[in-house]
């Protein structure tokens, strides 16, 4: 056997192995994670107010609801918070939090923002659910 091909064959058995290490490291872990992906109950819960056509003022306080009649008994992640949602664009504004999400409802403060007709709210827990579009009415702040 030549040098040149000698050196061939170390590589490629130094490749294989290192390719087969690679997809027992990596692969593991991914087969884990999906397996326990499959064994999740994910709740969906449509908010059911605010609706289309709802008016908050600011400072007033309001109970943002949700429907969880098809609560699962498991559900993956079961504490909820709930963003401020104006046009398209999530705020960073936290109307409520840490509260369990199958109690179908949270009393929020209604925050200082500019008065308009795009707000929602968006109820996070196993997974993020948007209200319909909603007024905030108030003092302009600028």
């Amino acid at each position: 056997m030549s040098q040149s091909t000698s050196m061939f064959v170390k590589f490629a058995l130094a490749f294989a192995l290192l390719a087969s290490w690679a997809q027992l490291v990596l692969g593991a872990p991914a087969a884990a994670l999906a397996a326990s992906l499959e064994k999740r109950d994910v709740f969906v819960p449509p908010v059911l107010y605010p609706h289309a056509g709802t008016v908050w003022t600011v400072g007033q306080r309001h109970n943002v609801t949700w429907d969880t009649t098809n609560a699962p008994v498991n559900i993956t992640n079961g504490v909820g918070f709930i963003l401020l949602r104006k046009g398209d664009l999530t705020t960073p504004l936290v109307l409520a939090h840490g509260f369990d999400i199958r109690r179908g409802r949270v009393e929020v403060t209604v925050p200082s923002v500019l008065p308009d007709k795009d707000y929602s709210v968006v109820l996070f827990g196993d997974s993020g659910n948007f209200s319909p579009q909603f007024t905030i009415d108030g003092p302009a702040i600028f």
